[in-house]
């Protein structure tokens, strides 16, 4: 009979467990299913888009997504699809709003939102960022030809602004800081914020810089609108995703540094704020910073 010795019996079962061990999937550190393992067995990435945040991502008149936050995601799910080798990959395109974009991600609904979301330390604590897409700045609108110089304008106004954003947190904080004295107005859509402006139901209404813009142009015919001066706060953009995932972080981030690195973001720049000139200073300071190298 053919003896083992302990040291034998121990590698032996050592090797059986690796081995039953890689045809496990990969999982994330909270326990989901990793996103890059999900996407490679249902050859589907699904991304989260707003409906009105002009113009980095809203929909068309059939509800199509569009704009350059969304078409970042679609160069990502381009990039995933060549980094797994699995040929073509859905993309589902799910609807999501400014006051559940969170949620979606937390609960598995979408792999990766794609819209105007500022990265905080707060919010980190939830879920996980890309590398930066964008840097803004909180303004507001008024109605033409009304004062709009600065935050000291809004004295003793009503200014609309979306309930749980950053916007309006650095909104309070600013009239604050300059001894302002402002009533807030909550609404929970651009559209309506500006309905709220329309109507007189308030004085101005508040978001990051370049959304305002978008918006101001989309409504042109029928709402006039004049840009603050001075912005009253800093809003670094990125894309959202799940925390713990390092693999889809790193694939989400190599496809964005490639796009900065090579100058393949001025073509996207163009397509959806060429009428507004130029990417300003600190726009290109940041694709230079974020395009890291391979």
């Amino acid at each position: 009979m053919k003896t083992y010795s302990n040291k034998n019996v121990f590698m032996s079962s050592l090797l059986c467990c690796l081995g039953f061990a890689a045809t496990l999937p990969a999982f994330a550190a909270d326990g989901s299913q990793a996103t890059l393992e999900r996407i490679k067995a249902t050859k589907t990435i699904r991304l989260g888009h707003l409906a009105q945040s002009v113009p980095f991502s809203f929909a068309d008149e059939k509800g199509a997504p569009l704009g350059y936050s969304v078409e970042l995601c679609q160069r990502v799910a381009a990039g995933i699809e060549q980094e797994l080798g699995i040929g073509e990959i859905k993309v589902q395109w799910v609807p999501v709003t400014l006051a559940d974009r969170f949620e979606k991600v937390i609960d598995d609904s979408i792999d990766l939102e794609c819209g105007i979301t500022t990265i905080t330390l707060e919010r980190r604590q939830k879920v996980d960022f890309s590398l930066m897409t964008w840097v803004d700045g909180g303004s507001f609108v008024v109605r033409a030809k009304r004062p709009h110089g600065g935050i000291g304008d809004l004295d003793g106004k009503k200014v609309a602004v979306i309930a749980g954003t950053t916007t309006e947190g650095a909104l309070g904080e600013a009239a604050k800081k300059d001894f302002v004295k402002i009533d807030i107005v909550q609404v929970k859509e651009h559209l309506e914020g500006l309905e709220a402006l329309a109507q007189g139901k308030a004085d101005a209404y508040a978001a990051d810089q370049t959304v305002l813009i978008g918006l101001a142009l989309a409504v042109r015919d029928k709402l006039q609108l004049d840009l603050a001066d001075r912005n009253f706060s800093f809003e670094p953009y990125a894309l959202t995703l799940r925390r713990n995932d390092p693999d889809f972080k790193l694939a989400v981030d190599r496809t964005l540094a490639r796009l900065y690195r090579t100058g393949q973001v001025g073509a996207i720049y163009d397509r959806w704020f060429g009428k507004l000139g130029k990417p300003s200073a600190m726009l290109r300071a940041m694709f230079a910073i974020e395009g890291l190298p391979e």
